[in-house]
């Protein structure tokens, strides 16, 4: 008999690897916070840089980007045992969306990149909950280029560039 299938991390499972660059904007504190969060998950954190000091805020449309097996992260996530640590995850990413609100600047968001596909989610700094839920269930391998942004008038994740490649 087949094996249960069992969250990364645990016994018998290595935990995901995940790289995380982070906007000279994140203070280390609120950076300490996603990476604890991501541990939390079962994802061990690499290596933790910086983006380079000399860009302007237009020039980086993200706040932080972290590249991990994103496919086997959603799925881990939908286990029971780790709905804390994802609440942990949620509110990292509110706490850094009402960190970069403060500023003139627009709001940049969090982006998960899939390290073997190139895939990416964008998780923007006000999406309600259905859409973290819907992200849960989300079939990466659906989509082919991305990147993927919730679109909450049709409660989907969608990328336009897929779509209009037909």
């Amino acid at each position: 008999m087949p094996d249960a299938p069992r969250t990364p991390g645990t016994s018998g499972v290595p935990p995901l690897r995940a790289e995380v660059l982070l906007d000279q904007d994140v203070t280390d504190g609120l950076g300490d916070d996603l990476v604890a969060a991501l541990d939390g998950l079962g994802v061990r954190t690499a290596r933790v840089r910086r983006a380079v000091g000399h860009r302007g805020a237009g020039d980086v449309p993200w706040l932080v980007l972290a590249a991990l097996p994103l496919q086997a992260f959603l799925s881990g996530l939908g286990a029971e045992a780790v709905r804390d640590a994802y609440a942990a995850f949620k509110a990292a990413v509110g706490r850094l969306a009402r960190r970069d609100g403060a500023t003139a600047a627009p709001q940049r968001p969090l982006v998960l990149r899939d390290d073997r596909s190139g895939l990416s989610v964008v998780l923007e700094p006000d999406l309600p909950a259905e859409a973290y839920e819907r992200l849960l269930g989300l079939d990466l391998t659906a989509f082919r280029v991305g990147p993927l942004h919730y679109d909450r008038q049709q409660s989907r994740w969608r990328s336009e560039l897929d779509e209009a490649a037909g």
